[in-house]
């Protein structure tokens, strides 16, 4: 039986990379789900290509009608709420010294308060389908440091604890809070991170180098993660992280052979 048959779910930042993965995962596996993004074009396309399970939704997640508007939307249109993965980030490749206050906050903004935002509201539809699942994509610079990205480490690390203060709140209610924490995943951000290197390709060469596994991970990994999380055989697990990031975290040093 597929996992996720008959829920139904939002997920955020859903017009490509890791979002769309999650998206595509979640409707293999039985959901329907109500892609959210600024991006117009590119989430009504994705909603295309997902099939009839799918919806695309115009919304800003840093709004906070907006978030509210997206919600409501997804309960009204399926009829129940079951899922909500905070997917939607943003990051800033300058340092303290370099970045402004705006764009502190705008960080801040998508890739925290969003989350605030879309629990305040999801949670009474969460709490009348006797349940359900928020899943926080944070990082693995949720856990470690990351050169000349600041408010996007920051950001990560309080994705990762207010995890964890969301899972203890509402556990009793059968409400469980998780997140997976992505490695060097193959996406749009990521080619955007490597094109403030002075070789963009031997960067990213370079970056994989410290990986045990020597692979690329790609939007779908993410998404078998997330479904796993977000589906009945998950039930006992909350308030924790999934890293799927290769092996890169689980070392001090790492030398490759050869």
């Amino acid at each position: 039986m597929a996992k996720l048959a008959d829920k139904v779910a939002i997920v955020t930042g859903a017009a490509q990379g890791i979002g769309l993965g999650i998206a595509r995962v979640f409707v293999a596996e039985g959901a329907r789900v109500l892609l959210a993004d600024v991006n117009d074009e590119a989430g009504a396309a994705a909603a295309r290509e997902l099939g009839a399970a799918a919806a695309y939704q115009h919304a800003d997640v840093a709004r906070e009608a907006e978030v509210r508007a997206l919600i409501d939307a997804a309960a009204a249109r399926f009829g129940r709420l079951d899922i909500v993965v905070n997917n939607a980030g943003i990051v800033a490749v300058q340092t303290v010294e370099e970045s402004s206050l705006e764009d502190w906050d705008r960080v801040m903004a998508i890739n925290v308060r969003a989350i605030f935002l879309t629990a305040k509201y999801a949670l009474p539809h969460l709490r009348a389908a006797g349940g359900g699942s928020i899943l926080n994509v944070a990082s693995v610079s949720s856990l470690v440091g990351q050169q000349g990205t600041p408010a996007y480490c920051a950001s990560k690390g309080a994705v990762l604890m207010l995890t964890k203060s969301l899972a203890l709140d509402y556990g009793r209610e059968h409400i469980r809070v998780n997140c997976i924490c992505p490695g060097i995943t193959d996406t749009p951000m990521l080619r955007f991170h490597a094109r403030h290197a002075d070789d963009p390709e031997a960067h990213l060469r370079q970056r994989l180098a410290r990986v045990p596994s020597g692979t690329m991970l790609y939007p779908d990994d993410m998404g078998r993660a997330a479904a796993f999380l977000c589906s009945d055989e998950a039930d006992g697990i909350t308030g924790t992280s999934l890293v799927v990031d290769g092996g890169y975290t689980a070392c001090a040093e790492f030398f490759a052979a050869g």
